[in-house]
Protein backbone atom coordinates (compact mmCIF):
# COMPACT_ATOMS: atom_id res chain seq x y z
CA UNK A 1 0.00 0.00 0.00
CA UNK A 2 2.44 2.37 1.02
CA UNK A 3 4.77 1.57 -2.23
CA UNK A 4 1.76 2.22 -4.04
CA UNK A 5 1.05 5.56 -2.45
CA UNK A 6 4.69 6.66 -3.51
CA UNK A 7 4.49 5.92 -7.33
CA UNK A 8 0.92 7.57 -7.65
CA UNK A 9 3.21 10.62 -6.24
CA UNK A 10 5.82 9.85 -7.90
CA UNK A 11 4.08 9.97 -11.15
CA UNK A 12 1.69 13.34 -10.14
CA UNK A 13 5.10 15.24 -9.94
CA UNK A 14 6.46 13.93 -12.85
CA UNK A 15 3.42 15.19 -14.83
CA UNK A 16 3.75 18.33 -13.32
CA UNK A 17 7.17 18.75 -14.54
CA UNK A 18 6.56 17.50 -17.71
CA UNK A 19 3.89 20.23 -17.72
CA UNK A 20 6.36 23.27 -16.87
CA UNK A 21 8.76 21.75 -19.06
CA UNK A 22 6.64 22.32 -22.13
CA UNK A 23 5.74 25.66 -20.80
CA UNK A 24 9.28 26.71 -20.29
CA UNK A 25 10.07 25.39 -24.34
CA UNK A 26 6.60 27.67 -25.55
CA UNK A 27 7.52 30.82 -23.71
CA UNK A 28 11.26 30.21 -25.11
CA UNK A 29 9.79 29.78 -28.77
CA UNK A 30 7.45 32.63 -28.29
CA UNK A 31 10.40 34.74 -27.43
CA UNK A 32 12.85 33.76 -30.42
CA UNK A 33 9.48 34.26 -33.00
CA UNK A 34 9.24 38.26 -31.08
CA UNK A 35 13.08 38.49 -31.98
CA UNK A 36 12.96 37.42 -35.25
CA UNK A 37 9.43 39.99 -35.40
CA UNK A 38 11.74 42.50 -34.52
CA UNK A 39 14.55 42.27 -36.69
CA UNK A 40 12.19 42.31 -39.49
CA UNK A 41 10.93 45.39 -38.55
CA UNK A 42 14.28 46.95 -37.86
CA UNK A 43 15.28 45.90 -41.48
CA UNK A 44 12.03 47.59 -42.70
CA UNK A 45 12.74 50.99 -40.74
CA UNK A 46 16.29 51.11 -42.14
CA UNK A 47 14.93 50.93 -45.63
CA UNK A 48 11.82 52.93 -44.73
CA UNK A 49 11.40 57.11 -44.97
CA UNK A 50 10.03 58.75 -42.50
CA UNK A 51 6.17 58.53 -42.19
CA UNK A 52 6.65 54.80 -42.24
CA UNK A 53 10.02 54.64 -40.21
CA UNK A 54 8.40 55.92 -37.42
CA UNK A 55 5.51 53.00 -37.12
CA UNK A 56 8.25 50.17 -37.90
CA UNK A 57 10.25 51.41 -35.37
CA UNK A 58 7.08 51.53 -32.73
CA UNK A 59 6.24 47.87 -33.85
CA UNK A 60 9.73 46.72 -33.11
CA UNK A 61 9.33 48.11 -29.17
CA UNK A 62 6.37 46.19 -29.03
CA UNK A 63 8.06 42.93 -30.47
CA UNK A 64 11.01 43.80 -28.13
CA UNK A 65 8.99 43.95 -25.05
CA UNK A 66 6.85 40.64 -26.18
CA UNK A 67 10.62 38.88 -26.27
CA UNK A 68 11.73 40.17 -22.85
CA UNK A 69 8.64 38.67 -21.22
CA UNK A 70 8.29 35.61 -22.81
CA UNK A 71 12.22 35.06 -22.42
CA UNK A 72 11.21 35.64 -19.11
CA UNK A 73 8.46 33.50 -18.71
CA UNK A 74 10.12 30.53 -20.05
CA UNK A 75 13.20 31.11 -17.36
CA UNK A 76 10.46 31.15 -14.68
CA UNK A 77 9.10 28.30 -15.94
CA UNK A 78 12.58 26.59 -16.13
CA UNK A 79 13.35 27.36 -12.24
CA UNK A 80 10.03 26.15 -11.20
CA UNK A 81 10.62 22.64 -13.29
CA UNK A 82 14.30 21.68 -11.34
CA UNK A 83 12.13 22.50 -8.37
Amino acid sequence: MKNALIAIAFLFGAVGAHAQATTAAKEAGKATTETAKQATENTKAAMSSEPMKTVHKAKAKVHKTRAKHAARESKDAAKAATK
